[in-house]
């Protein structure tokens, strides 16, 4: 598998946060979690009850961890990501989820025994270093949501969403690996238990009259909620939990440190929000980390090393 399909992974998955923030218009952000990945299970399940109906044959615990992975991934993970994504623009959203490494390498450290030598430690530093500049930054709404000096309760809403995903794919990483389950029946399951827990949640919480979308919005809330749907849950999920069975969460979410580039561009085209510069130079530090993490992982052998096919030699 081509690192250069890692990229245009991450390259199409940071313009959701801009989709997201259209389909915000319409919808509350937690009714908007619930259809979304309601949706995006009734394609994955029936594509799966039609083409291999051997995958539903589940035992106990995996249902269990289906459960579990639900509520990280998809629940806990997309409502907070869809409150805090109201207030901040595109592009910090994306550059917040550069957390993401961190959590990554402790929960790899505890559950997959990922050694953490002087080096990891190294490029940890770096990219928190660069991580400052756009997390002190705030513009417009977050202002008014302070919660700290520096930190806003948007941006804390979306650290938690990256620390909730992050356990979600290392769960996802353990289903897949270990217990022989395919990244199609994983995400399709936990984003339908996942979708139920925010339907409930949305039916106290939201007003149903007799939806929480304006009669004249539908049309509209349908036609952004299929692009997301297809493009990210359907396509950039089932893509991700495929590259998990090559390469390590820690690294996979070092790679994601690229999405802020990209959603500053989404943002601009899609939203016309102003490029940040800021963000253009910490992900450039943040970059400086990620090599320097990925280099220690594959000395350490974490991450596969493609192998070149030998020529074929024409007798």
């Amino acid at each position: 598998m081509s690192i250069f399909l890692v990229i245009s992974l991450y390259a199409t998955w940071a313009s959701v946060y801009s989709f997201i923030k259209i389909a915000l218009e319409f919808s509350p952000p937690v009714f908007l979690t619930a259809f979304r990945m309601l949706l995006a299970s009734v394609f994955l399940l029936g594509y799966l009850a039609i083409a291999k109906r051997s995958s539903f044959k589940l035992s106990a615990k995996q249902c269990i961890s289906f459960a579990v992975l639900g509520f990280f991934s998809i629940y806990l993970t997309n409502i907070l990501e869809s409150w805090g994504v109201q207030y901040l623009t595109s592009a910090k959203t994306s550059f917040i989820y550069s957390l993401s490494p961190f959590f990554a390498a402790i929960f790899s450290y505890i559950h997959f025994k990922e050694k953490m030598n002087a080096r990891k430690w190294l490029g940890m530093g770096v990219g928190m270093l660069g991580m400052v500049p756009v997390l002190v930054t705030q513009s417009g709404a977050e202002e008014l949501l302070n919660a700290f000096s520096f930190l806003s309760w948007p941006s804390l809403a979306v650290i938690g969403a990256a620390l909730a995903s992050v356990y979600g794919w290392v769960l996802l990483r353990l289903l897949v690996k270990d217990s022989a389950v395919s990244p199609l029946m994983a995400n399709g399951a936990s984003m339908l238990l996942g979708g139920l827990m925010a339907l409930v949640h949305s039916f106290f919480t939201d007003s149903w009259n007799p939806i929480p979308v304006a009669l004249h919005n539908v049309g509209s809330f349908l036609q952004i909620m299929l692009l997301i749907t297809f493009v990210f849950n359907i396509i950039c999920y089932n893509l991700y939990g495929v590259m998990l069975k090559r390469f390590t969460a820690t690294f996979l979410s070092f790679m994601g440190l690229l999405s802020p580039i990209f959603a500053s561009l989404h943002g601009w085209i899609f939203l016309g929000e102003p490029i940040s510069w800021t963000i253009f130079l910490s992900t450039g530090v943040i970059s400086l980390g990620l090599w320097i993490v990925y280099s220690a992982e594959l000395k350490q052998g974490y991450i596969l090393k493609s192998k070149t096919p030998k020529p074929v030699v024409e007798q």
